[in-house]
């Protein structure tokens, strides 16, 4: 029986990256950026306002206030998407939309809640620009460059705008999309063949008979493998005989790993171990000093990693989460691919023996700034009740024993709800 942290030294020394494909790129998402991406424009490609208001020139409006506004004569009207036909010139403005190309003799824009509709004395009354007031009074003076996006403040021709390994988000498909590139390289989805064993498991559509359980592992641990980004290729129930499990274990290594779960235990119709050493496999290890997950067991088959998880439920989980999950991540070329664990406080005890480290299913919450992490009941490996009310694992380590209320401990998230919270956070 080796450590956690040993087995897992072992898996990912094992796991290797997978290659690339080209896609575009909102099926890019949430995969692994192959290649460095320049830009090939400015961006902005213009001066254009950032503001909807008026252009003018800052030397029209020096110490215009609310009590002495200056009135400038509107030549032209500029919404986003056109370039101005005339040029701003002393006296004038033009009025402009957020986004519009800066126009020529302009060096500022002063927004229009700082305006006021107005008259420009020597024009006709109804004189007006498109339908819209001849004058604007403006209240506020300016300074040169204000409320402007310059040209290439973004970032410039030839700049690196997303970088080889970055993980592909919304703001990353909002990038290339601004840079006019439709489709990218990125790391391959790992396709991960998922096997349940036992001649106690019956499929979803069945009604069990006595002595018979529906095979629930296959799709949680399905639903884990496409959490992490990944396909999970089903291979159903192979029977306790070495012939029919040998059969699905060998079209599973048309994946690019094999999951399977139950049959890695002491039982007389264990036959996981041996098929898997029948077929090459170099198994490199098998039981892990762990609560829950301890059978669990890793190898090698055909250069493809194969893992055989507890059949217990809570078991395979958990066991998941710490050893399957970080391979698979590691495959799609991530660099981050362990959860990120954090302290809290305990508020109950916890019964625990040394030598093995403890996954407790537990429920967190936060008050003033400070999580507490409260056990659940039934932490039976069977119990998934407990597990669909868990949101997150509290770690003890191997060597402690018995821990009090209050105490601090590390805890692990388990999916995302440490992310979101019901109310705004400002």
């Amino acid at each position: 029986m080796i450590s956690v942290e040993a087995a897992l030294e072992i898996i990912l020394s094992e796991i290797k990256t997978l290659g690339m494909e080209r896609v575009d790129i909102l099926s890019a998402l949430g995969r692994v950026l192959g290649e460095d991406i320049a830009a090939a424009a400015d961006n902005p490609p213009w001066d254009n306002s950032a503001m909807d208001g008026y252009a003018v020139r800052t030397a029209d409006i020096k110490e215009a206030s609310k009590e002495k506004p200056v009135i400038l004569q509107i030549i032209e009207d500029l919404p986003a998407g056109y370039t101005a036909k005339k040029s701003v010139k002393k006296g004038e403005a033009i009025r402009i939309m957020t986004g519009a190309p800066m126009p020529m003799g302009a060096d500022a824009v002063v927004m229009v809640e700082e305006t006021e509709k107005a008259e420009v004395k020597g024009l006709p009354s109804n004189a007006s620009i498109e339908g819209q007031e001849s004058g604007v009074k403006i209240f506020k003076e300016a300074k040169t460059g204000d409320n402007i996006r310059r040209a290439g403040e973004d970032f410039k021709n030839g700049d690196i705008v997303l970088t080889k390994g970055a993980t592909i988000r919304p703001a990353e498909i909002g990038m290339l999309a601004a840079i006019g590139k439709p489709n990218v390289y990125v790391h391959q989805r790992p396709k991960i063949a998922v096997l349940a064993t036992g001649d106690e498991l019956v499929e979803i559509e069945e009604t069990p008979a006595n002595g018979k359980i529906i095979n629930s592992n296959s799709y949680a641990i399905s639903a884990q493998i496409k959490a992490c980004g990944a396909i999970p290729v089903q291979l159903g129930i192979a029977r306790d005989n070495k012939k029919d499990l040998e059969k699905k274990l060998e079209f599973g290594l048309t994946a690019d790993c094999i999951v399977s779960s139950g049959g890695v235990s002491v039982g007389d119709f264990d036959f996981v171990k041996d098929v898997l050493k029948g077929m090459g496999s170099e198994m490199r290890f098998w039981k892990v000093a762990m609560k829950p997950g301890k059978p669990l067991a890793f190898g090698v088959i055909a250069n493809k990693p194969a893992f055989g998880l507890p059949g217990n439920p809570i078991s395979s989980m958990v066991a998941f989460e710490q050893f399957v999950r970080p391979a698979i991540l590691k495959m799609t070329g991530k660099k981050d691919i362990f959860k990120r664990a954090f302290e809290a406080l305990l508020t109950k005890p916890i019964k625990k023996k040394s030598g093995r480290m403890h996954f407790v299913r537990a429920a967190i919450e936060q008050k003033n700034g400070q999580f507490y992490a409260t056990p659940l009941e039934g932490q039976g490996s069977g119990m998934l009740r407990s597990m669909v009310k868990a949101d997150c694992l509290i770690i003890l380590p191997e060597n402690i024993q018995d821990i009090e209320k209050d105490c601090k401990v590390k805890v692990q998230p388990l999916g995302e709800g440490l992310l979101y919270q019901d109310k705004p956070g400002y």
